[in-house]
């Protein structure tokens, strides 16, 4: 982490868990744990939870996100949800890209870079997910297949764009499993991230992007993984539904 030139984010991925009287019972365990502050604190929940997430965390600093976005204003797109949707109950943020995402519901490169387009014309903040499958690293062509990712991503959009952007390293192959990049091998690819952000926008800005590691990070891993110099903050997923677990990992960032 380097707070002098970006914000440290923890964010919570619940994916499909939670009703909305359960996300407000796991919300109040979450909010004692976020005082402190030294980082901020996302929870992206269910969409059928968006309105009771907002309502919940109304008298704190902690932040509410969307797991997905469509990138049309509105239309005939059966079970889709518009980022004006999503601004107008109170989203702040939008995770964009995430392997479950592009594995089992058709997401592309294309469709995420019209998704962080429109999330950021909404004014909420995307969170682009990229990483490599385990054969792709295996193959060591993990450099090529994030650059590629990240180019695509932010095609036609400008540095100001960028600078309201967060990006998730995800290697996919640490998605659900319980396994987990080193510390060395998250520097490495957070690092090549924000190189190949600076090669699109130049250094100043690549260095106010905030990078957050998003592979299995837990309460064991995280102060190692946190203390990488370009380890921002995390999205995480199975132990943000522990708020026990959760809190030892925003508390790790606030150090």
């Amino acid at each position: 982490m380097n707070r002098d030139l970006r914000k440290t984010i923890i964010a919570g991925n619940w994916k499909m868990n939670k009703t909305p009287a359960k996300s407000k019972l796991l919300i109040d365990e979450i909010i004692p744990l976020c005082s402190g502050g030294g980082c901020e604190v996302v929870l992206c929940v269910p969409f059928t939870s968006l309105a009771t997430a907002v309502d919940a965390v109304k008298s704190t600093d902690i932040k509410i996100g969307a797991q997905n976005v469509h990138f049309e204003a509105s239309g005939a797109y059966t079970g889709e949800i518009s980022a004006a949707m999503l601004k107008e109950v109170g989203a702040g943020y939008v995770i964009i890209g995430h392997s479950e995402r592009r594995q089992y519901f058709g997401e592309t490169d294309e469709t995420v870079n019209k998704r962080t387009k429109a999330a950021l014309s909404a004014g909420i903040i995307p969170i682009v997910c990229v990483g490599e499958h385990l054969w792709e690293r295996e193959a060591d062509i993990t450099e090529e297949v994030v650059s590629k990712q990240i180019k695509l991503a932010f095609a036609g959009i400008d540095a100001a764009g960028a600078a309201k952007t967060v990006v998730a390293y995800e290697p996919v192959w640490a998605i659900g499993t319980g396994k987990t990049a080193t510390s060395e091998q998250a520097q490495d690819a957070c690092k090549l991230i924000r190189d190949r952000l600076a090669a699109l926008y130049g250094k100043d800005t690549a260095d106010s992007i905030t990078i957050q590691y998003g592979g299995s990070m837990n309460a064991a891993n995280a102060a190692e993984l946190l203390a990488k110099e370009d380890v921002d903050g995390g999205l995480i997923g199975g132990a943000s539904l522990k708020s026990e677990d959760f809190g030892v990992i925003i508390k790790a960032a606030m150090i």
